[in-house]
């Protein structure tokens, strides 16, 4: 049975080929990491094109959290399969990583040939205000939708206060997750309407970590070791710092510390996923073969998880225990975005100018309904008059 938060279009041509303008344009101007991504694709399919509630919208959001993988490609791939089933799924995917994979591939090109990255950093000047507006205009409205009582608005000032202690992101999402589903729950169990059974506990074999010995490299094992990486990462792009850095410099030693900083910093400042950092490390080991084999490898899993956790998410929602799960999952993400946003604005609104960059993009995306590319885009050439005036 359909979910009713869904708009399907009579025609599914018609749906591919909207899934594909969208995402497609995502790819090439979704700056600011994933936090500023989802806030793009809240303004394009809830608010301008309709296609979700706000509920539903935010549903994906949470479904997201509890797999591995970049969220904001989950979140594509997930609004694509519910406007244009399974081709859709694939469709929203593949237009919103290629574009960025194009970009990082091109730099990665320079990097080789030159020794060095080109100077980018002038876009992100005035690109970074336009997001923060970006992102508080979505958290504001999608804020309404998930503090729905006193526990979520508890929930939410809990998780922000973890996170400034420094407390684990996932941590603290699925602990407020959790958290959420028993406290709503708590008069079913007192009632013994549900039996606990006791979960077997899991040892550790061992540190399996192989000595730092340099491993000569292959296509296969750079394939094995991105796909391993998109299978079980969670987290922020400085939790890939970590594991690539493990796999990469410490255990095979293909990489240099430089190399990875560098990697890590394209993906941050390139539009679209930050994962296209494997397309750039995979070009600098081994040239085109090497990109596109760390790049598929890498975004696999996601397009399996989602094709297999999708078809769960309006059971959950049916569900007492898993609704409120999903309520708990809801308020922690948008309070870690929260947080993150409120870092980026700190590093990013240092002057007048930027200050003046994110009211007036705030304005013009909540007065006037002003398309986010547009934004971004003005937000560049505020970027480059400054670099030209410097």
């Amino acid at each position: 049975m359909p979910d009713p938060d869904v708009n399907l279009s009579a025609s599914h041509h018609s749906s591919l080929s909207e899934v594909a303008r969208l995402f497609l344009r995502l790819g090439f101007t979704a700056f600011g990491g994933p936090a500023a991504h989802i806030a793009m694709m809240h303004e394009e399919v809830v608010q301008r094109r309709q296609w979700l509630s706000d509920q539903a919208f935010l549903d994906l959001v949470g479904a997201t959290n509890l797999i591995p993988g970049p969220n904001s490609t989950e979140m594509a791939i997930h609004i694509g399969y519910l406007r244009a089933g399974w081709r859709g799924l694939i469709l929203a995917g593949v237009c919103f990583i290629f574009p960025a994979m194009l970009i990082v591939l091109a730099l990665a090109m320079l990097y080789v040939a030159y020794g060095s990255l080109p100077q980018v950093q002038w876009l992100m000047v005035g690109v970074k205000p336009v997001v923060i507006a970006i992102i508080a205009q979505a958290l504001w409205v999608l804020g309404s939708k998930a503090l729905k009582g006193k526990l979520t608005i508890v929930t939410g000032l809990a998780v922000l206060a973890g996170y400034a202690m420094g407390l684990n992101e996932i941590a603290l999402l699925f602990g407020a997750g959790l958290l959420t589903m028993l406290v709503v729950n708590a008069h079913r169990i007192r009632s013994g309407m549900m039996s606990v059974a006791a979960l077997p506990i899991m040892t550790s074999a061992g540190d399996t970590t192989s000595p730092l010995t340099p491993v000569a490299y292959s296509l296969w094992q750079l394939s094995l070791t991105f796909f391993k990486i998109g299978a079980i990462l969670y987290g922020s792009g400085y939790v890939l710092l970590a594991f690539l850095h493990a796999d990469l410099v410490a255990h095979f030693g293909w990489l240099t510390e430089k190399q990875l900083l560098d990697a890590i910093a394209i993906g941050q400042v390139t539009p679209g996923p930050v994962f296209t950092t494997a397309t750039f490390i995979g070009y600098v080991l081994g040239g085109a073969a090497g990109a596109v084999a760390a790049t598929v490898a890498i975004f696999s899993p996601s397009f399996i998880f989602v094709a297999i956790s999708n078809p769960f998410i309006p059971r959950m929602r049916n569900s007492a225990w898993f609704s409120s799960l999903l309520d708990g999952l809801n308020v922690a993400s948008l309070a870690l975005m929260a947080a993150v946003t409120w870092q980026l604005g700190v590093a990013s609104v240092v002057d007048v100018v930027t200050a003046a960059t994110a009211i007036a993009s705030l304005v013009l995306l909540v007065r006037y309904k002003i398309n986010t590319t547009w934004l971004i885009a003005g937000g560049a050439l505020v970027g480059l008059v400054g670099w030209m005036l410097a």
